[in-house]
């Protein structure tokens, strides 16, 4: 029999956090959260991505014994402004059990009949920072901080329930070249002249804090085209920057701008965490800092975690001056392999950018959806 319990004290919350610890215990590849991150994601008090959105967490039981999670959320935003009348769900994870996965869906499909939205779409968080899709390919490779990673029972089972294709997102890694192109330094010179841009200097984090608004609202304007884009608010900025920043290396950090001093380009690259964060367990105490920091000086494999173009500049070649900054700095700092994150599959902009590359497809992730009706 499975037992379903709605998350009503701290204590709960802890063990729903720390569920997919013991579930992907004998897995190399999963990448653990930080618990006590995890702990004030989930505080209404510190998150203000609550301000627009409600949460309902649930743990499923049998023999009294955990044996799944999920989150069902309402992003109000996408409701009552965009017209969207869906529920998403999140923090998705359980043992392979149809039944469990039915008794812990079939909660989320009450919230969301219970305030008449018209499908359920995930997994996915409160808002587009958060972790999003389902792994339906690259089981065999590690995982990464702002990634899902799952067992490969995951889809069978949604799909069972009745979870259609919503959109994939892609993966690629890309085996960078041990110079800067001529070509690609020569075009990047010429386009900052054209247009009258430069590169921002950032020799350390504080530098780059005062840009963290400039970058959020390029990533709204440059995103808003994509599917399911929820614009982040100025009250978030804050929350995403103590939450993200402390993590980046402003050497990663390629921030143009125009005559007038306004954001017209922007990348942002992170280390590779993910064998540091399986080393901290999700503790920052007593080593798990340690690591995250020796991960941090860390330039040989990374991640390419945002860019966006202001929508004036689109087409214009802009991506040639991020390159020719990327490429010095890898050079710098010994980077041989770059993973580009999730990508829409209907990205078709972003997804260019790496065809003379050489990309290889490592991931793929899928974001489901059912019709209530």
């Amino acid at each position: 029999m499975i037992e379903i319990t709605e998350i009503k004290t701290k204590k709960q919350l802890k063990e729903f956090i720390k569920f997919p610890f013991n579930l992907y215990k004998s897995s190399e590849n999963w990448v653990p959260p930080i618990i006590g991150e995890e702990l004030d994601n989930f505080d209404k008090s510190k998150n203000p991505a609550f301000n627009d959105a409600d949460a309902w967490f649930f743990l499923a039981y049998q023999n009294q014994k955990i044996v799944g999670r999920v989150c069902a959320i309402v992003n109000w935003d996408e409701v009552k402004k965009q017209g969207n009348r869906k529920m998403r769900f999140g923090w998705f994870d359980l043992i392979n059990d149809q039944k469990v996965c039915n008794a812990l869906l079939d909660q989320v499909v009450s919230i969301a009949k219970e305030h008449e939205l018209e499908y359920i779409e995930g997994p996915a968080g409160f808002s587009n920072m958060d972790k999003a899709g389902m792994l339906l390919e690259g089981f065999d490779r590690i995982g990464s901080m702002p990634t899902n990673y799952n067992y490969s029972y995951y889809p069978e089972l949604i799909e069972n329930y009745g979870f259609k294709k919503e959109v994939d997102w892609k993966e690629y890694e890309i085996i960078m070249p041990e110079q800067v192109p001529d070509k690609v330094s020569k075009f990047a010179g010429l386009l900052l002249k054209k247009y009258n841009l430069r590169v921002l200097d950032l020799p350390n984090t504080k530098t780059l804090l005062p840009y963290a608004e400039k970058i959020f609202d390029l990533m709204n304007r440059s995103h808003q085209h994509l599917e399911s884009f929820t614009p982040i608010k100025p009250y978030q900025v804050e929350h995403y920057k103590n939450k993200y920043l402390k993590f980046l290396d402003p050497d990663f950090v390629i921030l143009i701008a125009d005559e007038n001093d306004e954001l017209v380009g922007f990348s942002i690259i992170m280390p590779s965490f993910s064998k540091a964060l399986q080393k901290a367990n999700g503790k920052l105490f007593p080593f798990g800092f340690y690591h995250l920091l020796k991960a941090q000086k860390s330039g040989e494999k990374v991640t390419l975690l945002l860019i966006g173009i202001a929508p004036e500049y689109m087409r214009k070649g802009l991506t040639a001056i991020i390159f020719d900054q990327t490429y010095k700095t890898f050079v710098k700092k010994g980077t041989r392999v770059m993973e580009t994150n999730p990508e829409l599959e209907t990205n078709s902009q972003v997804q260019a950018l790496w065809k003379d590359y050489n990309p290889q497809l490592i991931k793929k992730w899928r974001t489901y959806r059912k019709y209530l009706s």
